[in-house]
């Protein structure tokens, strides 16, 4: 399984070549001084989207900086990490933002970050950084555990484990995420390694009936998933959270299973040669302060990383499963 993962992950570094995000022409050597007042991020769709995160964060990091933020939509974190190292000679982005805990040996393999502590580091929860592989290679921005979140409607039970999901009752049941392009999907690959080992990849054999479709990324394979197309997907514990404060009800369950779970850590580093380095550093510590952490829990959807920060009552029924160490 993880010998077929890294070949996913190599293959997505050729076809990030053809990908979304445009090429740098400039240089390193010279600078345009209006590109400093400007601070270029590759993020995914679901966070610099309009109903994301991304697009307040940075009107407030304008207001308090006077700085532009400019949010590039690389597709997912493999994407990002991928045209990144495309780019490792010339850098175009400033920040990387929503690469994983699954992602961090690839990171620091593909050596496109600078080490970067914030000045107000001592805001983050414990262990998270420590998720991201420490020595500050990213900054943790928020985090959930992985789960499979049932439609409670839907006409099949909850199944209560990974086994279950291989039953003959959710055939066809069940949106993944492409491991290849997808954080969540590469959290379900790691959540299968985890529970099943060296039999992870029997496991995936023994699992193709029941899934539906491998969606390219979360925001397309959650979609498919509200318009009913299957009643079950991967996404997050904190995910409920959402429905309820729009007033959606209870339908839709973060199921717990007692193989346990996983978590996922997403963070942002700052990228080696970039070239708005010191615009790059405000924006990380501005993305762990307060005033930015308060919009993540009801636009990403996760638990915020700075520990300070109360979370709405959208979360009061969100339950911590049992994590896998």
């Amino acid at each position: 399984m993880k010998k077929v993962h890294i070949l996913f992950v190599l293959t997505s570094l050729v076809c990030a070549l053809f990908m979304g995000c445009k090429k740098s022409t400039k240089s390193n050597a010279a600078v345009d001084p209006a590109r400093l007042s400007e601070v270029i991020v590759y993020s995914y769709d679901s966070f610099c989207g309009e109903w994301g995160s991304g697009p307040e964060i940075a009107r407030l990091f304008e207001e308090k900086t006077g700085l532009k933020v400019t949010f590039i939509d690389c597709g997912d974190g493999v994407q990002i990490l991928s045209k990144a190292v495309l780019e490792k000679k010339d850098p175009y982005a400033d920040v990387l933002l929503g690469l994983d805990n699954n992602l961090t040996d690839k990171a620091k393999e593909s050596d496109v970050f600078e080490s970067f502590k914030p000045s107000n580091a001592a805001v983050v929860a414990d262990g998270l950084e420590e998720a991201l592989g420490g020595k500050w290679l990213m900054t943790p921005y928020d985090y959930s555990p992985f789960a499979i979140i049932w439609n409670s409607l839907s006409d099949v039970q909850a199944p209560a484990c990974l086994e279950d999901l291989t039953k003959d009752i959710y055939k066809k049941k069940l949106i993944l995420m492409d491991a290849r392009t997808s954080t969540p999907g590469l959290g379900f690959e790691t959540w299968v390694n985890k529970v099943y080992g060296s039999k992870a990849a029997d496991y995936m054999k023994r699992l193709e009936p029941s899934i539906l479709t491998m969606a390219p990324g979360w925001s397309v394979g959650y979609g498919m998933f509200t318009d009913g197309e299957a009643p079950l997907v991967i996404s997050y514990t904190t995910s409920p959270a959402y429905h309820i404060a729009y007033g959606e009800g209870n339908q839709f369950k973060a199921l717990s299973f007692n193989d346990g779970h996983v978590m996922q850590v997403e963070g942002a580093g700052l990228v080696k040669g970039a070239k708005n380095r010191d615009g790059a550093k405000r924006f990380i510590e501005f993305l762990i302060s307060e005033e930015a952490q308060n919009v993540i829990p009801t636009t990403q959807w996760m638990y915020p990383s700075n520990k300070n920060i109360k979370l709405p009552s959208c979360y009061d029924t969100i339950k911590m499963p049992e994590i896998i160490k």
